[in-house]
């Protein structure tokens, strides 16, 4: 996912005593490796999100951030297997935090030495020293102790991006992309706990499911712009061909959020008992499918286009073409097959894979100048 070769180190000279030893000081294999874990954790916790909607497994664990009033873990003889998948999702959000954390601060360490980071853990401990505090009083008064701990954990998180990104001199937009990500994962541990409190309100988890396919957009992003050598960009395609590609984007859009309404009104809600939203699932199917044949078509026009005048975006056009039609497929095979789960979940999956390959594609439609 590269641009135009950045260099790795940064402008600025630094001594022994502005980093930590066991931190990299330039944009290397580490970080690098690092970001693509986290993009492959973002799309994996995406189908584990997914098996647990599928196989009734929503309410596996039917409290939160506990797995049962009396334990952080499922009790096999008690939830079964339908726990288990629950409890390996929730898991499966730690490992994608933890990374999300790596990430940030190795940047932050590149970006500025060894300032960024030791204030970023400051106000990491200041948050949890926080959260501790506001739980135990929570607790005493009869309160929902884990949602106010969390609220005060999240809160922490954006005042310390927020001073953070103030004394970000250097590369803020990879500052700004790697916040993001772990803001959003802290936040979306919350929303999860809110779908199960509120029964897997299918709005609920299908807001949950839509911030999911945008963070893989914003690690996608992040690979990109590591690569991307920083400063000013200028149009690297005509003016028509820009306008169309962010037409594509909002067809893309729409194909997606009729999906989520789709899906909510379909028969896999996560748990056999929970009810839908009420739509009428066959004709949100159809409503759903046509943005999605525009969005063919345009992806289509895109890419001729591309190769006919070789423009910068011609190579990721072919990948999204490719993207597209086997989301079709998908779903037309699963309209026909009465929406069996694996079939659904892989159209998830893919749906998020789509979303990150147009990331990338309009990332290609400007160039750095000079």
């Amino acid at each position: 996912m590269n641009h135009t070769a950045a260099p790795d180190t940064l402008p600025g000279t630094r001594t022994s005593g502005d980093t930590l030893t066991w931190l990299p000081t330039t944009i290397g294999r580490r970080l690098r490796v690092f970001a693509w874990l986290s993009f492959i954790a973002e799309v994996l916790i995406i189908g584990t999100g997914g098996a647990v909607r599928l196989t009734g497994s929503g309410l596996g664990c039917s409290e939160w951030p506990l797995c049962t009033p009396e334990s952080l873990v499922p009790i096999l003889e008690v939830q079964g297997v339908h726990g288990a998948i629950e409890f390996g999702n929730r898991v499966m959000t730690g490992v994608v935090g933890l990374l999300a954390l790596a990430v940030l601060m190795l940047t932050l360490h590149v970006i500025s030495g060894r300032r960024l980071v030791v204030r970023a853990v400051w106000f990491a401990l200041g948050g949890i020293v926080a959260g501790i505090a506001v739980y135990v009083v929570a607790s005493a008064l009869d309160l929902p102790s884990a949602a106010l701990m969390s609220a005060v954990l999240l809160l922490a998180v954006l005042v310390g991006a927020a001073d953070s990104l103030r004394q970000t001199t250097q590369r803020r937009d990879l500052a700004v992309l790697a916040w993001v990500v772990l803001v959003g994962v802290m936040a979306q541990a919350v929303v999860g706990g809110f779908a199960v409190i509120s029964s897997l309100n299918p709005f609920i988890v299908g807001f949950h499911y839509t911030v999911s396919l945008l963070l893989v957009c914003v690690t996608a992003l992040f690979l990109v712009r590591l690569g991307a050598e920083p400063g000013p960009r200028a149009a690297a395609v005509p003016l028509w061909f820009s306008i169309t590609a962010h037409v594509t984007g909002l067809a893309l859009a729409l194909t997606i959020i009729f999906g989520v309404l789709t899906t909510g009104s379909g028969p896999h809600s996560g748990d056999g008992e929970i009810l839908r939203q009420g739509f009428d699932a066959s004709i949100l199917a159809h409503v759903h499918s046509w943005p999605g044949y525009v969005l063919a078509a345009l992806v289509l026009v895109l890419a001729v286009s591309a190769w006919a005048l070789r423009l910068p975006p011609r190579r990721w056009t072919l990948v999204l073409i490719l993207a597209i039609l086997v989301q079709v497929g998908v779903g037309v095979l699963q309209a026909r097959t009465g929406l069996p789960p694996v079939l659904i979940g892989i159209h998830m999956v893919l749906a998020a894979l789509s979303a990150a390959t147009y990331t990338v594609l309009v990332t290609k439609l400007k160039k750095p100048v000079g």
